[in-house]
């Protein structure tokens, strides 16, 4: 086996079931001490996170990644267990193979490789690991972009190692994502028996005409970049439970993908503009789990991650922005280039989650060759 794949299989045996890191970014420090790496644990309430660079200099290239994982569901229904990273054929199984430690060992033995051939490169590199990207993503990369931030510690490129890949390895990474906003609206009416509705207001029908032109709007074209934003219910909820009263609310949750055509606040604007149109007496909660970001496709870090995918499996990928949110949304900001790169993503998140061991050694070789590109003198 090589380097990348004992990394793999030492991190996917740690059941680090989000937010629980279980020792994982431990492993990761203990790894890069010797590669001349500081190490610094960033904890913030239940959540750990490492940030550990080498060097000091511009550019900086970040390896960005997660250390926990989804729960595993039933294990009675995995071929092997969850956590045993077994190895069949060219198959290695177990939660987090492919969302998304494998892509954390990946850049260990890629990094090693490279400092040992180029120890006095240009610029730095760093990393920057969090146990907060399956949960809330409240204390954890968002944190430690804050705490670089406030001690204006900046880093110009930035690779995550989400799976992106969908058919084949490397063919396609995300240069961006689009934002995402959910609303809980609650329509009150008044509650009464269903044989006297002139004595009840009911919610339900009060909302229906505001929710068919919801649905309808055609809320922008999208661009180059971006599809065109969506709106979708996720539940709607009313009554008793029983046939013969109307209830005095509904509740309603909602989210919106969308595009650089949109902001959160514009499309909150237009929301309450289309309640209050149709008169409804209503509470409406917002919560912005991410903007909209992009990375240009002539930037340094495509180009250079668009040689090495052409030098290591003979193609380039294409570039994407499809997909749900992750901790790029928070990088982004920042003003570095940010981009996705890891493997296939078919098994994200299902019973028997599993990744290919010959894949993770190409991915190896082209996040070392990226480092090439951007940082061997």
């Amino acid at each position: 086996m090589s380097e990348t794949i004992d990394l793999a299989q030492a991190l996917i045996r740690i059941d680090s079931v989000t937010p629980d890191d279980k020792g994982c970014q431990q492993l990761i420090a203990d790894y890069l001490s010797p590669l001349g790496f500081n190490n610094e644990s960033m904890p913030f309430a239940e959540v750990t996170n490492l940030w550990s660079r080498r060097g000091s200099e511009s550019p900086c290239l970040v390896f960005a990644g997660h250390t926990d994982v989804v729960p595993t569901g039933p294990e009675n229904e995995w071929t092997y267990p969850p956590f045993s990273a077994h190895i069949e054929g060219d198959m290695m199984y177990g939660r987090g193979t492919a969302d998304m430690k494998s892509s954390i060992a990946c850049f260990m033995a890629a990094t090693k490789r490279f400092v040992e051939a180029y120890p006095d490169h240009k610029g730095s590199i760093a990393y920057l690991i969090t146990s907060d990207e399956e949960g809330p993503a409240v204390n954890g990369t968002l944190k430690v972009i804050e705490t670089l931030e406030e001690r204006s510690e900046k880093f110009e490129y930035c690779i995550v190692g989400e799976p992106s890949s969908s058919t084949k390895l490397a063919d396609s990474i995300k240069n961006g994502r689009r934002g995402s906003l959910n609303g809980k609206l609650t329509v009150k009416g008044i509650q009464g028996h269903i044989a006297y509705p002139d004595l009840a207001d009911n919610p339900i029908h009060n909302l229906a005409p505001a929710l068919e032109q919801l649905v309808n709007v055609g809320w922008d074209h999208g661009n180059e970049y971006f599809p065109p934003t969506s709106f979708q219910i996720s539940n709607i909820h009313a009554g008793t439970g029983t046939t013969n009263v109307i209830p005095g609310q509904v509740e309603m949750l909602f989210n919106f993908r969308f595009s650089t055509e949109h902001t959160a606040e514009s499309l909150q604007e237009s929301v309450h503009a289309i309640l209050d149109h149709h008169n409804l007496d209503y509470d409406l909660e917002w919560n912005l789990s991410g903007n909209p970001f992009i990375t240009e496709g002539d930037g340094e870090l495509i180009q250079a991650i668009k040689q090495a995918c052409d030098a290591i499996v003979g193609y380039q990928p294409e570039l994407s922005t499809g997909g749900g949110t992750s901790d790029g949304r928070f990088i982004a900001p920042t003003g570095a280039q940010t981009i996705e790169l890891g493997p296939l993503n078919d098994t994200i998140h299902k019973v028997n989650e599993c990744v290919s061991v010959s894949d993770l050694n190409k991915l190896t070789d082209i996040y070392y060759q990226t480092m090439i590109n951007l940082l061997a003198k």
